[in-house]
């Protein structure tokens, strides 16, 4: 669904507002960066809220993880594959944002949800496919 933020937003200000591709890209990176966030921390990583802080503080880890690597990195290849190659931009941005969201993933994974293990948890008897295993 962050794919269709950004896309959105990009089209909307190429089209409407008459911005540039690279501000657009900006705007619309920005925009999927914050909805991606609200995503991760109601669903795909909701059990680890408790694990890593205030929501403010995971807010500005994901800006810092995620947010830094998909805005440099979709502006740098939109860079290269609009300007150096001359691919459309929507075409461009999709390529871009594929490429970023593997890394951004696992940034968001291993840096800002990071599951914390309590001494519990980690028993040696403690079977970790077991989803009833508690995990803070």
């Amino acid at each position: 669904m962050g794919i269709l933020v950004q896309m959105a937003v990009l089209l909307v200000l190429t089209h409407y507002a008459h911005l540039g591709y690279l501000v657009a890209t900006g705007l619309g990176v920005e925009a999927a960066v914050l909805h991606n966030f609200i995503w991760h921390e109601r669903w795909t990583w909701s059990d680890r809220r408790g694990s890593r802080g205030s929501f403010l503080r995971r807010l500005l880890g994901f800006h810092i993880a995620n947010g830094a690597l998909s805005l440099a990195g979709n502006l740098i290849l939109m860079r290269v594959f609009v300007g150096r190659f001359g691919l459309r931009f929507t075409f461009a941005n999709g390529l871009s944002i594929a490429l970023c969201s593997i890394l951004t993933f696992f940034a968001g994974d291993r840096l800002v949800f990071r599951e914390v293990r309590t001494i519990e948890s980690s028993r040696p008897d403690a079977d970790p496919g077991d989803w009833k295993a508690p995990m803070r």
